[in-house]
């Protein structure tokens, strides 16, 4: 029978398992980078495509990723305005694919898309609201014009390109004189369309579908916030 030298098996047990916790820790660390590899390349946040330089189907595939919800609301706004830009001089096989695009927007995919516009659409709002009760109860009517006046003028960008002529005075003007086109859309529940309208009908419109996305405490201060607007444009509403 051959002789067993415990004292050797210990000591080679004892080398055995440092090997076995060196080969462990390695594997952990391995396993470490190539997740933090992955999520670096999977799931952390994407910037914004260039609009000009993407083809069209990845430019609007970005409006219905979570990425574009993290962007600061100046910055999605300026990425839409390029977007419109870009349609607006499109070649005839980038409309095709943008038709292409929308035709197959379907499930998931969809409703992510619209939750994104939900989101911007609470995000203005949050925004204007917020600035509104930060001001005195003296400059507020001032901070509704010019809020008015400012999302107007965007409204006008996205969909012609460019800011009318008319004066800061003669847009509120016209806002108080669209009193019955605005209270028509809002019966039939339409979108009305930024160029002719105004932001005021469009967010409007767009303030149900916002609670969903909305905090309690945004909820109430949006509600107050339109309330005083159209307050303001008793006309127009």
């Amino acid at each position: 029978m051959a002789f067993i030298d415990f004292h050797e098996l210990k000591y080679t047990l004892r080398n055995r398992s440092r090997e076995l916790i060196r080969a462990a820790m390695i594997l952990a660390l391995l396993l470490f980078l190539s997740g933090g590899v992955w999520w670096w390349v999977s799931v952390r946040w994407r910037p914004p495509p260039s609009i000009f330089d993407t083809p069209v189907n990845d430019v609007l595939a970005y409006l219905a990723m979570d990425d574009f919800n993290e962007l600061p609301l100046d910055q999605r706004m300026k990425f839409l305005l390029e977007l419109s830009n870009r349609f607006r001089g499109m070649e005839s096989s980038d409309s095709a694919a943008m038709a292409g695009f929308f035709a197959g927007l379907t499930g998931p995919f969809r409703k992510q898309m619209t939750q994104n516009f939900r989101i911007l659409a609470r995000d203005i709002l949050v925004q204007g609201a917020s600035g509104y009760f930060d001001v005195s109860p003296s400059d507020q009517g001032k901070y509704i014009d010019d809020w008015v006046v400012n999302w107007t003028k965007m409204g006008e960008k996205i969909t012609t390109g460019k800011e009318s002529e008319r004066s800061d005075k003669e847009r509120i003007e016209r806002i108080k004189s669209q009193s019955e086109r605005n209270e028509e859309r809002m019966k039939e529940n339409k979108v009305p369309s930024l160029d002719e309208d105004g932001a005021l009908g469009f967010m409007s419109i767009w303030q149900k579908e916002v609670e969903v996305t909305a905090s309690p405490k945004q909820q109430g201060q949006i509600s107050r916030f339109l309330q005083d607007v159209r307050k303001r444009y008793s006309n127009a509403f």
